[in-house]
């Protein structure tokens, strides 16, 4: 049964329902970093986690360290600050668990002991320190929370350090090394441009070394590959503002890095939004990015904004919920959360799925999320519903979405709402990320779901069933019940007739009175 497949769980009880998934409403990270302290609340009972959460503080807690070897004095006052802040949120929100992690600045500092200890004695929260390869495994586990399935090489950056984990398939979490390569750690080094390009290219191969199997994609986490992935962005005029998941080639890569390295600094934060501190880090970390890609030779790039936070959570998961399908399980819980018939969502894949029989169990994974979506947005005015759903859908922070798949997904429920794209401030470069046979599949899904709605009961094919012969091109729609027959007024003919208009096919209609 294609309801059980293993790539997305069973469709049927949704697990946010069950003790299990509920006691995950409510998880709290503090991330202590080299550069940044973030503190985010996860509500993750629905597998692709909602940030009820998440506030972030650039303190750069290893600014210096390389002359040092301790915190930077002025960045473990302001880390103190903000975690006392953290802490009394924490409490107030009463989140359970509360896990508070440190990686490298703390971890390598000759006085982190001590800052762990002031920690726990001003604030009661008691910090885990994390050795290099577990920083590296919850990388990973991040970045599976979005792709179940992933397969490549991880590489995580921070302020102090980089991490690499091979990821093997079916959720498991392979080899894993660390590494000093942080552009905080960076800036210690002497000698000049050439002196950091000749030990970024020495480490790496030391590093490579343990890989040798070069990866097809490599994932990138953290904030400085997600401010060059920004930078790519602008100079594509990419018209997907969203980070996850947004991909680039090699080449493009290196042209990216060439311009980064080719232009002002301050210009470069101008032009993406990014924050002083963040952008310091961006031309060193851009080195790291262009040696790596060098000498790994992946043939595609993908960026995750899922990261070590959002292992951590995947840690909390039962190997059940670990298995579920991240957007079936939000697009539930949406559904059940906002929907005017919670469960229709289903019933309505069932009376529009004969339309697509033919379709891949990927294409059919697309299909069932805009029927539990397709009603969750109604209470948006009738005049921006339609841009509503589209942009609910495109700029979600969901999971397990390629960006041409948030298009679709977009598409069709905005097709669920209006049977043109006239009016609704539809930005139409977004159709360059989707072959116009996906358009026009989105355009058929979202008016099927549009006529299918017309038989919002409990179980719409005891009322009315569709069948399509494409050779004939006829769409048939046989009323099997007197209510279903009475449902079949003036404007749920003409939303049919507008279905077999985008097929391409005769309107057929059986059982009328």
């Amino acid at each position: 049964m294609e309801d059980s497949h293993p790539d997305w769980g069973p469709f049927g009880v949704p697990l946010f329902d069950g003790p299990e998934a509920r006691s995950l409403a409510r998880v709290g990270v503090i991330d202590i970093g080299s550069n940044s302290v973030r503190f985010v609340v996860f509500d993750g009972a629905a597998r692709s986690p909602a940030y009820y959460f998440n506030e972030k503080i650039l303190c750069g807690l290893g600014a210096g360290f390389a002359e040092t070897g301790r915190l930077n004095a002025e960045g473990r006052v302001r880390a103190l600050v903000a975690l006392k802040r953290f802490a009394a949120l924490a409490r107030s929100m009463k989140v359970h668990p509360m896990l508070t992690v440190a990686t490298a600045a703390v971890r390598d500092a000759e006085d982190g002991p001590s800052f762990q200890a002031a920690v726990l004695r001003e604030t009661g929260l008691s910090i885990q320190i994390l050795d290099g390869e577990e920083e590296a495994r919850l990388s990973a586990q991040g970045v599976l929370l979005g792709w179940p399935g992933a397969q490549g090489l991880i590489c995580d950056i921070g302020g102090s350090s980089m991490e690499l984990a091979v990821l093997e398939g079916g959720g498991m979490v392979g080899a894993r090394k660390t590494s000093a390569l942080g552009p905080l750690k960076l800036m210690g080094i002497k000698g000049g441009k050439k002196a950091i390009r000749a030990h970024i290219r020495e480490r790496i191969a030391e590093l490579v070394a343990n890989f040798p199997e070069r990866p097809k994609r490599l994932f990138l986490v953290g904030g400085s590959w997600r401010a060059i992935a920004r930078v790519d962005m602008i100079r594509r005029d990419y018209p997907l503002k969203v980070l996850h998941e947004y991909r680039m080639t090699p080449k493009a890569i290196m042209s990216t890095i060439k311009h980064i390295g080719a232009t002002d600094v301050d210009a470069l934060r101008a032009e993406t939004g990014n924050s002083a501190e963040r952008m310091r880090l961006v031309p060193l970390a851009a080195l790291v990015l262009k040696e790596l890609v060098r000498q790994l030779k992946p043939k595609e790039v993908a960026i995750s904004s899922y990261g070590i936070r959002e292992g951590l959570l995947y840690d909390q998961m039962s190997a059940q919920l670990r298995r579920r399908d991240p957007l079936i399980e939000a697009a539930r819980h949406a559904e059940a959360s906002s929907a005017r018939q919670p469960g229709f969502g289903r019933a309505l894949y069932r009376f529009v799925e004969p339309l697509f029989s033919a379709a891949r169990p990927d294409q059919k994974r697309l299909i069932r999320a805009a029927c539990l979506l397709h009603d969750v947005s109604w209470r948006a005015h009738p005049d921006y519903r339609a841009e509503v759903c589209f942009d609910n859908a495109t700029r979600a922070n969901l999971g397990g979405l390629t960006h041409a798949e948030r298009v679709y997904l977009g598409l069709a429920l905005l097709h669920r709402y209006k049977s043109n794209r006239a009016g609704t401030g539809f930005n139409a470069d977004l159709l360059d990320l989707l072959p116009e046979k996906k358009v026009r599949e989105a355009e058929i899904l979202g008016r099927a779901m549009r006529f299918g709605a017309m038989f919002a009961l409990e179980n719409p094919v005891d009322h009315g069933r569709l069948k399509l012969r494409p050779k004939r091109r006829e769409l048939i729609l046989t009323l099997t019940s007197d209510e279903g027959r009475n449902l079949f007024g003036e404007v749920a003919e003409a939303r049919f007739k507008a279905l077999a208009h985008a097929i391409e096919a005769e309107p057929i209609v059986k059982g009328q009175y």
